[in-house]
C-alpha cells in the first residue's frame, strides 16, 4: 500500500470512524461541530433521493446534526464495516469506500449503506470533500455497487 493510502487509511479508520461513532452514540460529549475536523466545506452529499450541498461549515455541521438525531432516535450504538477499500490517487487525494452497518446494542441493524468518500489533503489535514451513498443489503462493495 502506498504511503498516502496508509496515511488515509489510518486517519479514516483509526481516527475519524471511532470519533464519529462515539459522538454519534453520545459516549463522547462533543457537539456536532467536531465534524469540521473531518468534513470539508463546501461538501456534497449525493444519494438516491438527491444531492445536498453544504457550502460552509455551518451547513456541514447542520447536515451531521440531522443525521445524528435520526440515528439516536433509532438507538444507534456502533458501526461495523463488512467491507472497505482505499485508493490513493496521489499524495493529495484518495477515495475510501465502505459498507457501513450501523447498529444497535443488540446487534440489530439501523441501516446498511455503501458509501464512497472523496478525500483531499488540505492545509488543515485530510478532509472529506464529497460523499455518495446508497442503501444496500450487500456484504461487499462489489455486490453493493453492482459493477467492477
Amino acid at each position: 500500500m502506498s504511503d498516502t493510502a496508509s496515511e488515509v487509511t489510518a486517519w479514516f479508520f483509526d481516527n475519524y470512524l471511532p470519533t464519529w461513532v462515539a459522538v454519534g452514540n453520545g459516549t463522547i460529549d462533543r457537539g456536532p461541530d467536531f465534524i469540521l475536523d473531518y468534513w470539508g466545506s463546501p461538501l456534497y452529499h449525493c444519494h438516491p433521493d438527491g444531492v445536498e450541498w453544504a457550502p460552509d461549515g455551518e451547513a456541514v455541521v447542520a447536515m451531521l446534526a440531522a443525521l445524528h438525531v435520526r440515528l439516536r432516535a433509532n438507538e444507534y450504538t456502533h458501526t461495523e464495516v463488512p467491507d472497505r477499500s482505499v485508493r490513493a490517487y496521489h499524495s493529495n487525494g484518495a477515495a475510501i469506500e465502505v459498507i457501513w452497518s450501523r447498529r444497535r446494542a443488540d446487534q440489530s441493524e439501523v441501516e446498511r449503506l455503501a458509501v464512497h468518500f472523496e478525500v483531499i489533503r488540505t492545509e488543515k489535514g485530510w478532509r472529506i470533500a464529497g460523499i455518495q451513498h446508497i442503501p444496500t443489503d450487500a456484504d461487499t462493495l462489489v455486490e453493493a455497487w453492482g459493477m467492477r
